[in-house]
This record gives C-alpha cells, sequence and structure tokens, in this order.
C-alpha cells in the first residue's frame, strides 16, 4: 500500500539504529531533513526544518535518562500541532503517560524493538503524521495493569533525587550526587510534587516532607 512521502528528522545516539532509520525512511520514499545524536539537536533541526513528522529516542545524552522526551516536549510547546514519535529501548509508563498527558496531535510511543518490522513502524509514522495517537502494545498493557502508586508515575532520575532527598540530602548535596546542576535538581523535585499532586499552595518544605514520607511508606511495603 502506497503512503505519501513525509518529511522527517531523526534523532537517536546510536549511530546505527540512526542510520538504519534513515535508510527505512528514504527507502520507503520518506525524505531524511536531517538525523542527529542529541536532544538540542532534536529541538533545531524541527524548529528550521519545520518536518512533517519528527522521530526521537527517549535516552540520549548527556545522562541519557529522559533528554529525548524533554526535547520532544520542548519541541511541542513551540509546535503544538508537530507530530513526534518517541521511540524506546524499555517500556518506560511514566515516559509514555508524560508524553500522553502533554496532549497535542500526532503523539507516538514505540519500542525500538517494533523497527525491526518496517511495515509496522511505518504505518505507525504515517498515524502519528496524520495527526493520530500510536502506542506500542506493550506500553498499553503496562499502562493497564500498573498500580495506582503515585511513585510508579516518576520517572528513574526522579526516584534517585527522591531517594536522596529521603536521606536528608538538600538540593546541592542531592546535585552533587548526581553530578547535575542544582538547577536541573530543583526541576526534577518540581517535577516530583507536581506526580505526587503535592499542592502547590504549601510550602517547599512541607512538600519535601510530605514525598519522602511517601516514598518511605512505599519501601516499607515492598
Amino acid at each position: 500500500m502506497s503512503r505519501p512521502s513525509l518529511r522527517v528528522v531523526v534523532a537517536d545516539d546510536s549511530v546505527l539504529l540512526r542510520e538504519g532509520l534513515v535508510l527505512v525512511l528514504a527507502e520507503a520514499g520518506h525524505e531524511v531533513l536531517a538525523a542527529v545524536g542529541d536532544g538540542p539537536g532534536f529541538v533545531e533541526a524541527m524548529a528550521t526544518l519545520r518536518p512533517d513528522v519528527g522521530v526521537v529516542d527517549v535516552r540520549m545524552p548527556p545522562s541519557h535518562t529522559d533528554e529525548g522526551l524533554r526535547a520532544a516536549a520542548e519541541v511541542r510547546r513551540a509546535r503544538p500541532d508537530v507530530p513526534v514519535l518517541v521511540l524506546s529501548q524499555y517500556v518506560e509508563v511514566a515516559y509514555a503517560e508524560d508524553l500522553l498527558e502533554a496532549g497535542g496531535a500526532g503523539t507516538g510511543y514505540l519500542l525500538k524493538d517494533r523497527v525491526a518490522d518496517v511495515e509496522d513502524f511505518l504505518g505507525a509514522l504515517g498515524t502519528v503524521a496524520a495527526g493520530g495517537t500510536v502506542l506500542d502494545p506493550e506500553v498499553v498493557r503496562r499502562l493497564m495493569v500498573r498500580r495506582r502508586d503515585p511513585l510508579q508515575r516518576l520517572t528513574e532520575r526522579e526516584l534517585e533525587v527522591l531517594a536522596l532527598m529521603a536521606q536528608g540530602r538538600s538540593n546541592a548535596a542531592v546535585a552533587q550526587a548526581l553530578t547535575v546542576t542544582p538547577g536541573a535538581v530543583e526541576k526534577h523535585t518540581q517535577r516530583i510534587f507536581a506526580k505526587l499532586e503535592l499542592h502547590p499552595d504549601d510550602d517547599a518544605a512541607h512538600r519535601r516532607v510530605q514525598a519522602v514520607l511517601r516514598y518511605l511508606r512505599a519501601r516499607s511495603t515492598d
């Protein structure tokens, strides 16, 4: 079945996968405007080249946590209508939820293994480019069976930050332990508060205590 030709930007730090995607897309008749290896490169290419759809890996340099997802969110803030297909090596339900909660037309989240089935991948790309939503079947399954524990909504990095907070460390000490800036820790902390539904009216110290208590209670029942 023929598909309309698309103008695509690809972002993945793995040269092998990146070049593989470029080859698959070109052979399918699509035009790859840029193939980059990090989040800032993806944001810049999406802004300047204005493709029909972007394809981005979740984990990219420098921390290999959620740079791709944050880059996708930045792109969507500038252009809410731009379709983005996110690829991930593993099922990361918190990332999928973040992507869906961000809203906007044309959203996809696939496991990289799915790319091996070229027809499935190209079909998903076409659906996202047309403004639809595509979720990997395994992601859907995990979303449906996931416990309603708010801690499950935190990313791996956010859980690391919360665990260090539970040890009584300040933001500066957390930043030093994780080799990131205090500003990055503050952003993670604010996301933790939001995902745990701790009210912004409360002062930061109170929310910090409540977050730590929830973390310790959850760990005591593991």
